[in-house]
């Protein structure tokens, strides 16, 4: 009874339009209650190759939510995309209450370019072009066969990102906050269900549906609790970074009652606000001289700038004084990309 009563109450804090309770299909993929399969979405070519999207339908054998997982968004960032394979792999759908809708890679020619942040296809960030087209670029068609096959469908979902392969973070969840407010209490209790012990409330106004950019930013738009999260570090796949995946998400399921058991949330999570990405002024070499994680007063060191032949051409300091997300921890650095994010401390959200 506790157990039927924790679901309902989990349904009744979406908002925006019903969802179907019974999503019994994933592009090409078909699957009965109590059945897992696994397959592609397939992007078609269109004066370049196209791609194959690796999804899983995971269709329990009881009623409830339907829970969409998204990792490789940024092909370079890798625990999350080793989380849903095990997650995969061991996950049985005859305990299962509700649906899970996995997308294992959802930027192949990133994951296999090896390149950070953008598509080696057409030079454009996947998180930055949401909610697609059907006759745009690679990415931008990605993005659309995503969003219809799998945002759309989805009663929550969770954007699984980890630090690139050039940056030193420290994880952290990205837990939007849209004004309404059955929407921002479902989120919230998703973020702390989650587990990790650093939230950043982030204010972003919501898009259009159809301008969207980012991945949670399209579901919130149609109504649909949404976060993001941040577990790893330089393109590592580290079986801490992994941990932190999994078991965020198994707890979240555990929250969302569609696995036995109690959600364990973090009792001592750290709030974050007003986060302010810095990026590089000048192109050359950048040498960190903070860390992930340490606290800075306003005006703090971060890195400084070398040229190509080691003589410093500047700095970069901490706008206001509070938290180091992540930092650039490799060398490289290229005017108007980032180089450090900061937020500042905040007390919890009423």
């Amino acid at each position: 009874m506790k157990q039927t009563l924790r679901i309902l109450l989990a349904l009744l804090a979406i908002s925006g339009a019903a969802h179907a309770r019974e999503v019994s299909q994933l592009g090409p993929l078909r699957a009965k209650a109590g059945e897992a399969v696994s397959g592609y979405l397939e992007v078609a070519p269109l004066n370049d190759p196209g791609a194959r999207i690796p999804v899983s339908l995971v269709r329990g054998a009881h009623d409830g939510p339907v829970l969409a997982l998204i990792a490789g968004t940024h092909g370079y960032e890798y625990p999350g995309i080793t989380a849903l394979q095990r997650l995969r792999q061991s996950i049985d759908p005859q305990a299962l209450r509700g649906t899970l809708l996995l997308v294992h890679i959802a930027n192949p020619p990133s994951f296999y370019g090896r390149t950070i942040y953008t598509s080696p296809a057409d030079g454009k960030n996947l998180n930055r072009v949401f909610p697609g087209r059907t006759d745009g670029t690679l990415s931008e068609r990605i993005a659309h066969a995503i969003t219809t096959e799998v945002i759309e469908k989805a009663d929550f979902l969770v954007d699984l990102h980890a630090g690139d392969g050039n940056e030193a973070l420290r994880p952290y969840v990205y837990m939007p906050v849209t004004g309404d407010a059955r929407l921002d209490a479902a989120t919230r209790d998703m973020a702390l269900a989650f587990g990790l012990d650093h939230i950043v409330i982030d204010a972003t106004r919501i898009a259009p549906p159809d301008a969207t950019q980012f991945v949670d930013m399209t579901a919130l738009s149609r109504g649909i609790p949404a976060m993001t999260t941040e577990t790893g570090q330089l393109g590592l796949n580290d079986e801490h970074s992994i941990a932190l995946a999994e078991h965020g998400i198994r707890n979240l399921m555990r929250h969302l009652g569609m696995l036995e058991g109690t959600a364990e949330p973090n009792p001592g999570v750290v709030w974050l606000e007003g986060y302010q990405v810095i990026n590089s002024p000048v192109t050359g070499v950048f040498r960190a001289t903070v860390r992930d994680g340490y606290a800075v007063a306003e005006g703090g060191l971060l890195g400084e700038l070398y040229d190509a032949f080691g003589a410093r051409i500047g700095e970069v300091r901490a706008p206001f004084a509070g938290i180091v997300n992540y930092v650039i921890g490799t060398p490289p650095a290229v005017e108007g990309q980032p180089l450090a994010m900061v937020s500042r401390i905040s007390a919890p959200p009423k």
